[in-house]
């Protein structure tokens, strides 16, 4: 009978994480993740296989803990245009407070490790596939609801936030500035509400990108 793991798959892939989002995979050696992981080089091997299947689970674990989180919150929490808003909200959030301006490891796998690794390429298509989704599905709720401008196809305006939402997640780590990150954001979320009349969209409260914020 095989014996029980002696650790926390989540902590210990937490770590991974860390260890290849600051250094990059190629980079990242075994014995930094075996120590930053903090259990034995065995346990490692036996239970994510070598550096690149390792790589893959934590990705995926990123992935599903951060993106996938965030989505699946907002979308139950918030009607479609406050949802778009605050998720880019978040995000720059997010990219201001990590002082090693890492940008987002997704975006850093799709340049550095998915031309040359199809299993990291195929997460990352998954990733650009849900996070259009999310964009297209509160944009075609938006327009349902009067909240967001019919002026553009939903399909279109999905596209162009994740355009946006790539846009800004590399110059995080290019150039950390929240007055640009946010003046990026801004004129899309003032696209969304091109033709809506006022009382359409109707806010409970002011916007939360303000313009000096």
């Amino acid at each position: 009978m095989a014996r029980p793991r002696e650790f926390d798959e989540a902590i210990v892939l937490d770590a991974a994480i860390q260890c290849f989002w600051g250094k990059g995979f190629e980079a990242t050696s075994m014995r930094d993740l075996i120590d930053r992981m903090g259990i034995t080089g065995a346990s490692v091997y036996n239970a994510f296989g070598d550096k690149r299947s390792l790589y893959r689970r934590a990705l995926q674990h990123y992935l599903e803990s951060s993106f996938g989180e965030r989505v699946r919150r907002l979308e139950s929490t918030l009607p479609p245009r406050q949802a778009i808003e605050m998720f880019f909200v978040e995000v720059i959030d997010r990219s201001m407070n990590d002082s090693l301006h890492r940008g987002c490891m997704m975006v850093n796998s799709a340049l550095e490790v998915a031309p040359d690794a199809p299993e990291a390429q195929e997460i990352v298509n998954d990733f650009l596939t849900r996070a259009e989704g999310f964009f297209h599905r509160c944009v075609q709720a938006g327009q349902n609801d009067g909240s967001i401008s019919r002026a553009q196809p939903a399909a279109d305006l999905g596209r162009l936030l994740l355009g946006v939402l790539l846009g800004i997640r590399v110059l995080a780590r290019a150039k950390p500035q929240r007055p640009l990150l946010e003046s990026v954001v801004r004129p899309v979320l003032a696209l969304l509400d091109a033709d809506v009349p006022a009382m359409a969209s109707a806010p409970t409260h002011p916007p939360v990108m303000e313009q000096n914020r």
